[in-house]
């Protein structure tokens, strides 16, 4: 039985496969600022067109918008630098455009000259690259002007208006085209609050120690609660740690339970231990973790 992968997918494998490869041999430049969620854009377009000539357009012209049920997905990198545009073409067309500031600098309005194949631009050069459909440039030249852009938290593109020229392989002729995007205001970050209550209980039975409190959250997500319990008693030291999840609603407060189970042969006993509590969840929004902590001085009674 032959299995094979559509032409389209196997297509986007190789792309990233090559992009891979070339990435592991230690070219500098190309991890500054995480990147960052990429959203669909709402309202958008995309278009370009080639000289004769042209290896990515092959002397056509493409064009693609959203109200054309086209499907447009945006990021940004968490410092700003770098923006990633997709395209999947309701006629099956698929597209990726990347415009990068220089290195250390942030994407503003301007002109940008001399850009050099993303993500392998260095120092001041800013990054270009237009690619897709099975074709790219293994070295390209070229210039791009933005003439709007805004971020939101975590690399949200909320608007780019932008132009640009591409030229493969140093030659004269090129491709140029236009990206304009609209999105809506960015959702708010994911904020959490994390409270450690200051009584506990430790088990005469099993030598576990028991706390308790609650977490806040202004989004529906499901929180982590982990801790590292200390106690000092005589000459002993008492470690443990503990970790619980609870589904948490905007609104109130939810309570939360964690028992540290102690690590050696000395349970943890009546009074006071310090409690390094820790609350985690994924940004729904921008699919990013987000942790709080408090560190506080909890006093257990025996049970």
């Amino acid at each position: 039985m032959n299995l094979s992968l559509p032409r389209r997918v196997l297509a986007r494998a190789t792309a990233t496969l090559a992009l891979a490869v070339a990435m592991a041999t230690g070219t500098t430049g190309l991890l500054s600022g995480n990147e960052a969620h990429a959203l669909p854009v709402t309202g958008g377009s995309f278009s370009f067109s080639g000289d004769e000539g042209d290896y990515i357009s092959g002397g056509q012209s493409y064009a693609y918008a959203t109200a054309s049920q086209d499907r447009m997905n945006v990021s940004g990198n968490t410092d700003n630098r770098v923006v990633t545009v997709s395209v999947d073409g309701a006629n099956g067309d698929w597209w990726t455009l990347n415009l990068a500031a220089p290195s250390g600098k942030a994407l503003t309005p301007g002109t940008y000259t001399g850009a050099t194949r993303y993500p392998f631009n260095e120092g001041t050069e800013p990054g270009l690259s237009l690619s897709g459909n099975g074709r790219g440039c293994n070295q390209l030249t070229g210039t791009f002007t933005i003439s709007a852009v805004e971020f939101g938290p975590q690399g949200y593109v909320k608007k780019l208006d932008a132009t640009f020229v591409q030229h493969c392989e140093g030659g004269t002729a090129a491709a140029r085209g236009e990206v304009h995007i609209e999105n809506p205001a960015p959702p708010a970050e994911l904020g959490l609050g994390l409270r450690i209550a200051l009584d506990g209980t430790a088990s005469s039975l099993n030598g576990k120690a028991t706390f308790h409190g609650t977490v806040s959250c202004n989004k529906p997500v499901r929180v982590t609660v982990a801790g590292d319990v200390t106690q000092v008693k005589k000459r002993d030291l008492i470690r443990g740690s503990f970790s619980t999840s609870v589904s948490c609603i905007p609104g109130a407060p939810v309570g939360w339970t964690g028992t540290a189970v102690p690590t050696g042969s000395v349970p943890f006993q009546k009074g006071d231990v310090e409690v390094e509590g820790r609350a985690t969840a994924t940004d729904p929004d921008y699919d990013q973790p987000v942790t709080v902590s408090e560190t506080v001085a909890v006093r257990l009674t025996r049970v």
